[in-house]
């Protein structure tokens, strides 16, 4: 381990007896803490930009309901909600991806690079397009289903007398052009109308949320955050491997089970409302590694914070560079989180 990732005073954290306990420090608590600062200032900053700008302290009191009357019907029914889930969505999927490469211990792994996203994709988009009057709250169940389905194929086809971290990777890219294929033919045979809805939500778009999105994706996020923490100290038990895991006292096989269908849990979730937005999963694990180091117990908490800050940035950008058009949001994190996955391949292979 690095000198600049080695925890420095380790201070042990307790919560509910003995269920959730991990180790941080004084610097990695102090990282939590600006990184929880710099997400609220995008937040207050993303939702003054737009066609009326508000300025942040106005934005600030329309949020507690005071001031120009206006400010507030534009802060709290327009744009508040939208940054709200943007956030939410950003850290689901941050979550999702820091937990899955602890799980294949491969800094190549995350949902929308395996095909698990595009999985999810095939279940909503064909929620979305043949039966248009179903309502969004079936969106994460739909988008967990095809997720699992995904996963488990993935998986059963990379076994062999263990997984080969590469080959699930690779294996997964496979899988997830067979299952864009599939969601081009649903959204091409599907009504015009809805099928331009489905095609905007697989560009990655938080475009059009409400309160109701945040009502429904919060839930998700609450419940599947708190059990992340709460294996947190088995993802580091799993880094070790499986025999040292084993023999530290993990049951590999059940805390692997059930952290995986964690991940797939915070990625359909994420999916359900924000559609496709790539390489946030792979992108903030890998930025909050640098600032805090492996250890989960914060690794989680850090990822969710970049990851949520990925999202909020990318929003505005989308909203506001280009003018009257609304931008998917998922076209600017691809334009970071390719080059950066290209890198990845690139250090992956130099060091082999």
């Amino acid at each position: 381990m690095s000198r600049s990732s080695r925890p420095k005073g380790p201070i042990s954290v307790r919560m509910g007896g003995d269920a959730i306990s991990f180790l941080t420090s004084k610097r990695q608590i102090a990282i939590l803490c600006i990184l929880a600062i710099v997400l609220l200032l995008a937040v207050i900053i993303s939702i003054g930009f737009g066609t009326k700008y508000v300025n942040p302290w106005e934005v600030t009191q329309a949020i507690f309901g005071q001031g120009n009357k206006l400010d507030v019907v534009v802060v709290q029914k327009l744009r508040l909600p939208r940054v709200i889930v943007g956030a939410l969505v950003g850290a689901c999927l941050a979550m999702s991806g820091a937990i899955t490469q602890g799980l294949i211990r491969n800094p190549l792994a995350s949902p929308d690079v395996m095909g698990v996203t595009s999985g999810a994709s095939v279940a909503t988009t064909a929620i979305i397009t043949l039966i248009p009057s179903a309502s969004v709250f079936w969106l994460p169940p739909a988008a967990f289903v095809g997720a699992a389905l995904t996963t488990l194929l993935i998986y059963v086809l990379s076994w062999k007398k263990g997984v080969n971290p590469l080959m699930l990777v690779l294996i997964g890219v496979g899988i997830g052009a067979v299952a864009s294929a599939i969601s081009t033919m649903l959204l091409v045979t599907g009504p015009t109308d809805v099928a331009q809805k489905a095609f905007n939500w697989l560009l990655g778009s938080v475009y059009g949320s409400s309160w109701k999105h945040v009502n429904m994706m919060l839930p998700w996020f609450i419940a599947l955050g708190a059990l992340s923490l709460i294996f947190a100290r088995r993802i580091n038990m799993l880094q070790l491997g499986d025999d040292l895991a084993a023999g530290a006292g993990s049951r590999v096989e059940r805390d692997r089970t059930i952290l995986l269908f964690m991940a797939v849990g915070l990625a359909g979730a994420g999916i359900s409302v924000g559609g496709a937005i790539g390489f946030v999963a792979l992108l903030a694990p890998h930025i909050a590694r640098k600032l805090i180091g492996s250890s989960y117990g914060s690794l989680l908490p850090a990822s969710a914070l970049s990851g949520a800050i990925i999202v909020v940035v990318a929003d505005v950008l989308a909203r506001n560079l280009f003018t009257p058009l609304d931008i998917p949001v998922g076209v600017f994190t691809s334009a970071v989180g390719a080059p950066f996955f290209i890198f990845l391949l690139w250090k992956s292979r130099s060091s082999s």
